[in-house]
């Protein structure tokens, strides 16, 4: 799975390609850990419905994502 929270539990982790599959268990973790930001520096391309989730929850970000079209539509700092 390409999504995990951090063992501390502040951060949810995006690795690498972030499927359809990873919406419902990103939903769960930013909604049992509201006060989590999410780290997605390591991700490199994420399903629209993950991005709806981000969308809809909003939780901060960390790092810059690989995924220009994520990027462009999440990162309030406007990187892409």
């Amino acid at each position: 799975m390409s999504v995990q929270l951090s063992a501390e539990g502040d951060v949810v982790l995006l690795e690498g390609n972030c499927p359809v599959e990873d919406a419902e268990p990103l939903a769960a973790l930013l909604l049992g850990h509201p006060d989590a930001s999410v780290d997605w520096s390591a991700c490199t391309r994420l399903h629209t419905a993950v991005v709806q989730v981000m969308l809809r929850l909003r939780p901060p970000l960390r790092g810059s994502c690989g995924d220009p079209f994520a990027a462009r539509w999440l990162d309030p700092r406007g990187n892409t």
